[in-house]
């Protein structure tokens, strides 16, 4: 009730157990805090924060607008209604490496259990676009080593991605992220690679944990999650998939309601009132407080 019955400190620890685990870790992107409930009632064992959603939620392009304190104050939105660990978009440290180390507290503030950084200049872009363009690999450590230096508990999981694949070539990317290990992240998110043989490539070269970005309309493959597993990755992101069926459904339903002048047609389709009140939780509220929840529900609602 009100909030998540678990610590930022407990959900850091199980995602760290989780990924000693030799099965992947699907992580599908929440797009709003109920949302994450969601995730955390249909069974996954993690939640990921985009910041491509993030951005698209305040109708903003994915180019670096937002800022860290907006990112970090909707995470702690998220996180304080799930059990589960919650891994955030962290973009490039939204500046230098200050601005990093100072990103990691604020998210560790928030809940969460990690992060991850990329190595792409400011302004940033969506990670499967053209045109994108990196940090020298020496500016990028530099972001590392601060975002390790800042951070206070060991627990909190701290993620390099390099989107080098698609600027300097395969080689170079795995180059990058032997450096960004070197320079103390825990886990390595390559982006945008391009087929199986590439992130196989990927595996056998770079020993820690890795994510597999399983983004719609993408430059990649989109594998699943046996195949992924198979692969050696840890982790797979589907960081976009749930706000793109939820806006697929809103703008049906406008589309439907223009139309008919009724919502009628698309009752079959939406969420009952008695199962959002479950997701909600409002049991629970009347237990604390019967005249919290002193009504019944129409049948069938």
């Amino acid at each position: 009730m009100l909030h998540t019955r678990t610590t930022p400190s407990q959900r850091r620890r199980a995602l760290r157990e989780r990924l000693a685990e030799s099965r992947l870790l699907t992580m599908p992107g929440a797009l709003n805090p109920l949302s994450a409930r969601l995730i955390q009632d249909t069974g996954f064992e993690a939640a990921y924060l985009s910041g491509a959603v993030l951005a698209a939620d305040l109708g903003l392009p994915d180019i670096g607008l937002t800022t860290s304190t907006e990112i970090a104050a909707r995470a702690q939105q998220t996180a304080r209604v799930t059990d589960l660990p919650v891994l955030v978009d962290a973009d490039t440290g939204f500046g230098e490496p200050m601005n990093a180390a100072r990103t990691v507290q604020l998210m560790e503030d928030a809940g969460l259990a990690g992060l991850h950084l990329e190595d792409q200049v400011n302004p940033k872009r969506c990670g499967h676009l053209d045109g994108k363009a990196v940090v020298p690999r020496e500016e990028m450590t530099r972001r590392v080593r601060a975002a390790v230096d800042a951070r206070r508990d060991p627990d909190f999981l701290l993620t390099a991605r390099t989107d080098a694949r698609a600027v300097e070539g395969l080689a170079a990317a795995i180059d990058r992220a032997k450096a960004y290990v070197d320079a103390g992240a825990d886990a390595v998110f390559p982006e945008a690679l391009a087929d199986e043989a590439e992130f196989e490539a990927f595996r056998k070269a770079v020993p820690v944990p890795l994510l597999a970005n399983m983004t719609e309309f993408g430059k990649g493959p989109l594998l699943d999650a046996r195949a992924l597993e198979n692969l050696g990755y840890d982790i797979a992101l589907y960081p976009v998939t749930l706000l793109r069926l939820a806006m697929g459904a809103v703008e049906d339903g406008l589309r439907t309601l223009a139309a008919d002048g009724t919502q009628a047609a698309l009752l079959p389709r939406m969420q009952t009132r008695s199962r959002l009140y479950e997701l909600l939780g409002y049991a629970d509220y009347t237990a604390f407080d019967s005249a919290v929840h002193d009504f019944t529900l129409p049948p069938g609602t």
